[in-house]
């Protein structure tokens, strides 16, 4: 969301874009989610806040676990289409920086690659922490700097709008221990597991159909462009994956950061 929000573009409307078709994105990345779902453990009847959950892939995974999860997106299109998808989930439409929630309501907080992307990020590490119970858990996953994700962010870049004078921090520092445990190491003990999930599909245009249609800044971008820059973007965009080509397909890794922490 800091990089949208930097090119001026708005946050709640470009990652709700995607809506139901998000759940395609998610699907690409659910050995990462299965990663920090594994490491906290769900217990059944536990609470937990799956905070920025997209169309509900991790707060599914939490609620097969028998857990009562509660989903938060700011997203509207992506919460529809979640409630659609689990209609036993309670789904919300919410902010990552001001959660409507009760000090220490939950048993568990989630967040698989959502809220490194709020626009201010000490906000949203103290709503993590004040929603979570005494002796209760956190369990993060977010993408490293430099890996092949920023990479596609810095392919969209040249064809967003000129940001804002003040843009927020890059989403990608919350994939260093030290700027966790800046952000929330007052408040949780904190442990850190390194993982990959490799993005494995036949060709670069597959990856462009899927993130055009479904990946909400990829959508958004896409659509404000005339037909020429549009055009351009999507050849930058093929060709970075393209680089990733095994003999059978598209094999990129793409690196990230599980973070399980304690609640003191």
């Amino acid at each position: 969301m800091a990089q949208i929000l930097a090119h001026n573009l708005k946050p709640a409307a470009t990652w709700g874009s995607g809506g139901a078709s998000y759940d395609t994105v998610s699907q690409s990345i659910a050995d990462a989610i299965d990663h920090v779902v594994n490491r906290i453990w769900p217990q059944p009847g536990e609470r937990i806040l799956d905070v920025a959950t997209g169309t509900g892939w991790t707060a599914r995974r939490l609620s097969n676990r028998g857990a009562k999860v509660t989903g938060i997106d700011i997203g509207e299109g992506v919460i529809e289409a979640a409630k659609l998808i689990a209609p036993e989930i309670d789904f919300k439409v919410g902010d990552a920086e001001a959660l409507e929630f009760p000090d220490q309501s939950f048993d568990c907080v989630t967040s698989t690659f959502g809220v490194m992307f709020v626009s201010r990020p000490e906000a949203a590490a103290a709503e993590l922490a004040r929603v979570t119970r005494k002796g209760g858990r956190l369990g993060l996953v977010t993408w490293l700097p430099g890996s092949a994700v920023e990479e596609i962010f810095q392919t969209m870049r040249p064809y967003m709008p000129p940001p804002l004078d003040n843009p927020p921090p890059s989403p990608f520092a919350w994939g260093r221990e030290g700027r966790v445990r800046e952000l929330l190491g007052d408040t949780f003990d904190l442990a850190f597991e390194p993982g990959t999930t490799v993005l494995r599909m036949p060709s670069g245009q597959t990856v462009w159909d899927i993130f055009v249609t479904g990946y909400g800044p990829t959508k958004t971008l896409a659509a404000s462009l005339d037909p020429e820059r549009r055009t351009a973007l999507q050849r930058d965009f093929i060709a970075m994956h393209e680089k990733h080509r095994s003999p059978v397909g598209l094999a990129m890794p793409r690196d990230y950061l599980c973070t399980i922490g304690t609640r003191k």
